[in-house]
């Protein structure tokens, strides 16, 4: 048994070095074009307006890798409350969000947080806003760190189900796209920083779960 599986292990290893000499070009994804949904149901909200993003004001190149896609922005009330919801889709990415987040928090610091079934996020306030920002990997997980992002990449793609399609393929092996998440609600006299805090961790669920559900093919 031993010998056997050294020699299909030697073999798969061989299979994927040959792969990657004679179809270099099969490690980097190719990424169609995207269209974002008009219309999200949020639960409990009330969709307000939704417009495309603007392609020249999507990301400070300094900060964020990648190439973009599409990008659109959704707006949200729920009584005087209102959410802002701004999606864009990168691909080639290092999934890096933190460069960004620190060049809007300078000296304040975010919070990094965990769900245990959603990944990371991170929340921070900027200009009377409560920000809740997070990377949203092919495989449904949520990222903030390009660290946690390339280790979420490793896991999935040495995994036996993508390397086999992609011998085949019938699939590609770094799929290394990222649709950012960047929610917005303000904070006022009226409405604490907790509170905006919790409206945007309640809406972030419900979001993060239909993306999981709805990811684009690549």
């Amino acid at each position: 048994m031993r010998t056997i599986f050294l020699v299909s292990t030697a073999i798969a290893t061989f299979s994927v070095l040959g792969r990657s000499i004679l179809f270099s070009e099969a490690l980097t994804a190719k990424v169609k074009s995207y269209t974002f949904p008009s219309t999200i149901a949020l639960p409990g909200w009330q969709l307000s307006f939704q417009q495309p993003v603007n392609p020249n004001l999507v990301k400070p190149p300094a900060y964020i890798s990648g190439d973009f896609i599409a990008g659109t922005h959704y707006q949200y009330l729920q009584e005087r409350k209102y959410l802002d919801i701004e999606m864009r889709y990168i691909a080639n990415t290092n999934g890096d969000l933190k460069s960004f987040i620190t060049s809007q928090t300078g000296e304040l610091s975010s919070v990094l947080k965990q769900d245990l079934k959603r990944g990371f996020y991170s929340l921070y306030i900027h200009q009377d806003k409560a920000y809740l920002s997070a990377c949203i990997n092919p495989h449904g997980i949520s990222t903030v760190t390009s660290d946690r992002f390339n280790r979420n990449l490793m896991i999935h793609n040495t995994h036996p189900k993508q390397i086999v399609p992609w011998l085949l393929g019938k699939s590609e092996f770094r799929n290394k796209r990222c649709l950012w998440a960047h929610l917005s609600t303000p904070v006022n006299d009226n409405f604490s920083a907790d509170d905006a805090y919790a409206t945007l961790e309640a809406g972030w669920h419900d979001w993060h779960d239909w993306w999981r559900a709805n990811y684009p093919q690549s």
